[in-house]
């Protein structure tokens, strides 16, 4: 699947907010909070006693028009749980954008996924977010990135911490760099979008920001939250500022103009500009209207 759009242009997923679908009041809330996706969680914020709830109050959420701009999805249970199948099934016709699967190893997996959402009913358009959290993802990573019906892979960076039995509270996450990057690879041959994962501490806003602007900086195209707090920072980090702005305007107003008088060197600022420059410089501005689009 290629990058998706809105009415607007290019949809932006900076900000993607876990909300346990079990909490009524927390559903109420995201209603409000400035997050661009949310995903009505189903797994492993919600008891085993609530899951059957938690399915209700998802489907309801994501098909009660209550959200606005907001991009809504849900993450089902995986196919070897009790409540696996029943959460796809019900998240098919639910309204919601796309269904996020924990845990997906192989392409073979998403088939099974994606043949039990057609089985439900789901519209053609329903896509799948594929969360990559372990080493058997991340070595079937390019198959699960090319299936032509998974646009996003969200990194569970958790639980890949636990599967490589690797340390966890480095600040530059350094014993996952190779296989965020991996994906992130997979992502991009795939055209299609990557997010960041979760930052646990809600307590250390510096240690957040940090963490976002490494994966900003790496080129993932968001980061998944775990608390309303983390959202307005997010937005900010993946967003471009007015200086960038002016700057992308400046770059592509000089290469036309250069086409236009026939001259094959542009500089912008002192530096040469060239094809790619006007690339990254059209996706600042698309960036930029889309944020405008959404807000």
């Amino acid at each position: 699947m290629s990058e998706p759009t809105t009415s607007g242009g290019l949809r932006v997923r900076r900000s993607v907010l876990y909300m346990p679908a079990a909490n009524e009041r927390a559903l109420e809330k995201a209603k409000t909070i400035p997050a661009d996706a949310i995903i009505f969680d189903l797994e492993d914020a919600v008891a085993p006693d609530a899951k059957e709830l938690a399915r209700g109050q998802a489907v309801a959420a994501a098909g009660s028009g209550d959200y606005g701009n907001r991009e809504l999805t849900i993450r089902c249970n995986g196919l070897d749980t009790p409540w696996g199948a029943d959460d796809i099934a019900a998240a098919a016709t639910s309204g919601a954008s796309a269904v996020v699967i924990p845990k997906v190893d192989s392409a073979t997996y998403i088939d099974q996924i994606s043949a039990a959402l057609d089985a439900a009913g789901a519209p053609a358009d329903l896509s799948i977010w594929a969360m990559i959290e372990t080493p058997t993802g991340i070595l079937d990573v390019r198959e699960i990135a090319g299936h032509d019906r998974v646009s996003v892979l969200v990194m569970g960076t958790n639980d890949m911490y636990r599967e490589l039995r690797a340390k966890m509270g480095s600040a530059d996450r350094h014993p996952l760099l190779p296989h965020l990057a991996a994906a992130l690879v997979a992502a991009r041959e795939a055209d299609i979008m990557a997010l960041d994962g979760v930052y646990n501490d809600v307590r250390d806003p510096d240690g957040f920001l940090i963490e976002a602007t490494q994966g900003f900086e790496m080129g993932f195209d968001g980061k998944t939250l775990i608390h309303p707090s983390q959202v307005d920072p997010t937005n900010d980090v993946w967003a471009p500022d007015a200086d960038e702005v002016e700057h992308a305007r400046a770059v592509i107003d000089a290469f036309n103009q250069a086409q236009a008088d026939g001259r094959g060197v542009v500089t912008v600022d002192g530096r040469m500009i060239e094809n790619l420059h006007v690339a990254m410089a059209e996706r600042t501005l698309a960036i930029a209207d889309a944020v405008a689009a959404q807000s």
